[in-house]
């Protein structure tokens, strides 16, 4: 899902050799302006994208982008339509340039421009004690926003949707009739970062979150928005408590997720799948749909449709019980 960001001002003008530039690369295709970055899936013909990975060889056919930052070792995979530009760290260079188009892209950490609502401007909503509103804040017919709670700047909340006390919610899309609980963190920035002895330099994360009419995000769950691509909940899910949703995941809909679940980045799911409590789903498996994953399972490799698994790592629920007499 490609939706335009409201939350971090694009630089307009970046060239080519700007990006050539910044990755301390020699130029080697003739000039052209880009209009920004994205991932394979919804790059356009005028962004650039990035390989880093075999396991998104699907993408790479399908992908618009011509420009693709990757490693000499892919090169066999790149085709004649491609113009790799290749680097020895492919995470580092996406987030160079990255920084290159949203150069403010890590000052969000307090939106200082939050106040106490104008109520006349959201005359359909019911405010608890001690609510702050950011800037060109939009909130749907008939929401309700609990005590303490804070909505930063741009934000979108659609109707009839119910959000409790103590909850912060910023870089967000939130659809109709959905219920947030109580303590949940949405939107902040994902945890990403390149280790260094002297400083970790922070990775930028310019996507949002998009929550899915009709869903509900329990307590003090935290989810973060993506890196460059969207983090995602679809409609009609629930989420307990406790859960974790790392950067750029993506949940589809009808799906119930119990208590203390952790999904790492990039990790998919599909359609109506139930994930039982204390469960790990890894970084970038891909879960189909209609699949039962019992608790405290460890889900590191991907799992196709209307598969019942269990145990760690995860595998098929009755060889799991036979192992398991």
């Amino acid at each position: 899902m490609k939706i335009s960001n409201p939350f971090f001002k694009k630089k307009k003008n970046i060239y080519l050799h700007d990006i050539f530039q910044s990755l301390n690369v020699k130029p080697a295709y003739k000039n052209q302006k880009i209009d920004g970055i994205n991932d394979l899936s919804n790059s356009s013909k005028n962004e650039i994208s990035f390989f880093n990975s075999l396991k998104y060889q699907n993408e790479l056919k399908v992908t618009k982008s011509k420009y693709i930052i990757t490693h000499v070792k892919y090169k066999k995979l790149l085709d004649s339509n491609f113009s790799p530009i290749y680097v020895e760290n492919i995470l580092k260079s996406v987030a160079n340039i990255t920084y290159l188009f949203y150069p403010n892209s890590l000052d969000d950490l307090v939106d200082f421009s939050v106040s106490n609502p104008k109520k006349h401007l959201f005359k359909n909503t019911k405010f608890g004690k001690n609510v702050l509103i950011g800037k060109s804040v939009k909130i749907g017919k008939k929401t309700c926003i609990g005590h303490n709670s804070i909505i930063e700047s741009n934000v979108i909340i659609g109707d009839g949707t119910e959000i409790g006390n103590n909850v912060l919610i910023k870089n967000s899309i939130i659809g109709n009739n959905v219920k947030i609980q109580d303590g949940a963190v949405i939107g902040k920035n994902g945890f990403g970062f390149f280790p260094n002895q002297k400083k970790n330099k922070r990775y930028p994360h310019v996507g949002i979150v998009i929550i899915g009419d009709h869903s509900e995000i329990g307590c003090n769950n935290t989810i973060d928005r993506g890196s460059i691509s969207n983090t995602i909940i679809g409609s009609n899910t629930f989420i307990d408590n406790q859960v974790h949703i790392a950067h750029n995941v993506k949940i589809g809909n009808n799906c119930i997720i119990t208590g203390q679940v952790g999904f790492a980045g990039s990790s998919k799911m599909g359609n109506n799948v139930q994930v039982g409590g204390q469960s790990g789903i890894s970084g970038h498996v891909k879960i189909g749909n209609n699949v039962k994953i019992g608790g405290g399972s460890g889900v590191i490799k991907n799992i196709p449709d209307n598969s019942n698994v269990m145990g760690y790592p995860s595998k098929d629920l009755r060889n799991f019980l036979k192992e398991n007499k």
